[in-house]
């Protein structure tokens, strides 16, 4: 099957000029995503390895041969998650297939929400849109057995792979579930969605489908932790003299964002028609190279959601 690669959104790839590859990473770590969706990246330590997150099921197959042609005769020790969504851990199944004796590790949370017959019908349902919109030709069922976290791992709690550990912290947000994972010695720090994603060198996207105030905590932690480097979901590594820039731009758009719903609620819209509005303001044909339509209108009304709460109890 020829899965197009979507990575090549040329505006978002040249955000930082041509010479800037956003895939060149400062430790032994290499992309092995595969189609299109969320990203997959091998960390290959001197004693272990792991992999940070899994991509869609729809290219799961092909992920693990990219796994395994990097991984070359190692085996695979971890497989982190940053959190539940489908186009994070679609791809899981297939991986565990590959590499059984693999230990999933995610946030307690996160284990909870993968036992809920519910959530595992909602990764089922986007990524059967996500295979239909991206690989119209397959009718392969989209799985989910074998969703499921391992080990969970608290805030602060660290794994080793020999020549460096990979400590997760809990930054709640985008959901309750998310993990940002801290490399060290390098200061690499691997940000999940609740501290927002780039889609552009002017512009942040807040998905803070869970609570805005709780994301604007994350950015706080991760900016506290003085990183030498980010990588960013559905993005990459940004140049190091860009990071106290990333942060400051992700909290004025989570500021300019809530003034956006203040004012329509003002304005006495209905949550329909703020909806409608938010959709109209957000929403581009570039976005579908991240995510279905249907995906983003349904982000779009938790985001709306967690906003109109905080707004009412301010």
């Amino acid at each position: 099957m020829n899965i197009p690669d979507f990575t090549d959104n040329i505006e978002l790839f040249n955000t930082f000029g041509d010479d800037f590859d956003r895939f060149d990473f400062p430790i032994s770590m290499r992309r092995v995503t595969s189609g299109h969706g969320g990203e997959s990246y091998l960390i290959t330590g001197s004693e272990k390895t792991a992999i940070y997150d899994c991509g869609m099921a729809y290219c799961g197959e092909l992920t693990v041969e990219n796994i395994a042609e990097a991984l070359r005769e190692r085996s695979l020790d971890y497989i982190l998650l940053s959190h539940s969504h489908y186009d994070h851990i679609g791809a899981l199944p297939y991986i565990r297939d590959r590499f059984p004796d693999a230990i999933v590790c995610g946030s307690r949370k996160c284990q909870s929400v993968l036992q809920r017959e519910n959530a595992r019908k909602l990764i089922e349902e986007l990524g059967t849109e996500a295979r239909d919109l991206y690989t119209p030709q397959s009718a392969k069922p989209v799985r989910t057995d074998g969703l499921k976290v391992d080990r969970v791992l608290e805030d602060g709690d660290s794994i080793s792979l020999g020549d460096m550990t990979i400590t997760a912290y809990e930054t709640k947000g985008h959901t309750d579930c998310s993990l940002t994972y801290y490399i060290e010695p390098a200061g690499l720090l691997l940000t999940s969605e609740s501290t927002g994603i780039l889609e552009g060198k002017d512009y942040v996207h807040t998905p803070s489908l869970k609570s805005f105030s709780d994301s604007l905590k994350s950015c706080d932690k991760c900016e506290a932790l003085h990183p030498a480097y980010l990588c960013l979901p559905h993005f990459g590594m940004l140049p190091k003299d860009f990071n106290e820039t990333y942060f400051r731009m992700f909290r004025q758009e989570c500021a300019s964002k809530t003034a956006f719903v203040r004012s329509m609620k003002d304005e006495g819209l209905d949550f329909a028609q703020m909806l409608a509005r938010y959709v109209d303001r957000y929403w581009t044909p570039a976005k579908e190279m991240e995510q279905p339509k249907e995906a983003f209108e349904l982000n779009s009304k938790h985001i709306l959601n967690a906003l109109l709460k905080e707004i009412e109890n301010v």
